[in-house]
């Protein structure tokens, strides 16, 4: 019979085969997830023998990954600002740089949080929830045009018990948005890959993830200059627009941001070193 680091090993080697990226971690994942257990728990039963049974619940999983199927959304979750997020195909895997963004923002806002918070494009609701959590006296409405993407983030705010701070509207971006509503803060991580970015990205995220919330084509910074146009009259004066963007688009949207009124503008790196972020606020 083999052993539970055996069956680690042995899918450590076929994924690496297959090309796929941290191959032991995510073999550690998948097996844990099939037998229950997290992998402090794992490591402390790397000697025990696996029924037949248990190799059952395995195998399927290996076979998803090795077809290139992100491994959150074979898992079904994924952590984001210390929250556990359900994660499908409905909408974008959260990640690292978002996480950074809303970092960013918690801090930078620490001392005059915002009472009415909004999020472009929700998608799992990830930075809407953490606004949530971060500022818990803020209203933060979420807004996203996939429906099924907006039952994903509601499915989140219930699990995490934050429905009560946040509300849902189907929007293409402040379409439907009142006349009148101001925030102190808009966030927004809109689909920002050039269509060239889009056709050479991973297997995982060029074959799983919505096409949508990657790309809109082109050079991918309409979506981004169409939120810095229609954004004034939304935020409240001295309020924050906080975007994450895509490499070498920081030039272009500065000057767009500052030509629409917006001072002070700033571009901040992600953790990587590579443009990321752009922060701008109402006068």
């Amino acid at each position: 019979m083999l052993t539970v680091l055996e069956v680690i090993k042995k899918t450590t080697g076929f994924f690496a085969d297959k090309g796929i990226e941290n191959p032991r971690l995510n073999a550690e994942l998948l097996v844990g997830h099939a037998l229950g257990l997290k992998r402090m728990q794992l490591y402390l039963k790397f000697e025990q023998p696996l029924t037949e049974m248990e190799l059952e619940k395995i195998r399927p999983l290996v076979r998803r990954r090795s077809a290139r199927e992100p491994v959150q959304y074979i898992v079904g979750e994924t952590e984001f600002f210390g929250l556990k997020l359900k994660t499908d195909r409905r909408a974008l895997i959260p990640r690292p740089e978002t996480e950074r963004l809303l970092e960013i923002i918690a801090t930078r806002l620490a001392g005059s949080p915002p009472a009415q918070a909004l999020d472009l494009g929700t998608g799992s609701g990830a930075l809407a929830l953490g606004l949530a959590t971060a500022f818990p006296s803020a209203m933060v409405t979420a807004v996203d045009s996939s429906e099924s993407a907006l039952a994903l983030a509601r499915e989140n705010a219930v699990a995490l018990g934050l429905v009560e701070h946040v509300k849902f509207l189907c929007s293409d971006w402040f379409s439907i948005l009142p006349a009148g509503g101001l925030f102190e803060l808009i966030v927004a991580n809109p689909p920002y890959l050039s269509t060239g970015e889009a056709a050479q990205a991973a297997p995982e995220v060029r074959e799983f993830e919505p096409v949508a919330a990657l790309t809109a084509g082109g050079q991918g910074v309409d979506e981004l200059k169409k939120i810095l146009a229609d954004a004034p009259p939304f935020l409240a004066p001295g309020g924050l627009l906080a975007l994450e963007t895509g490499i070498g688009q920081h030039a272009e949207l500065l000057r767009l941001a500052a030509a629409a009124g917006f001072s002070p503008v700033e571009s901040l790196p992600d953790l990587a070193g590579r443009d990321r972020y752009v922060l701008v606020w109402a006068p």
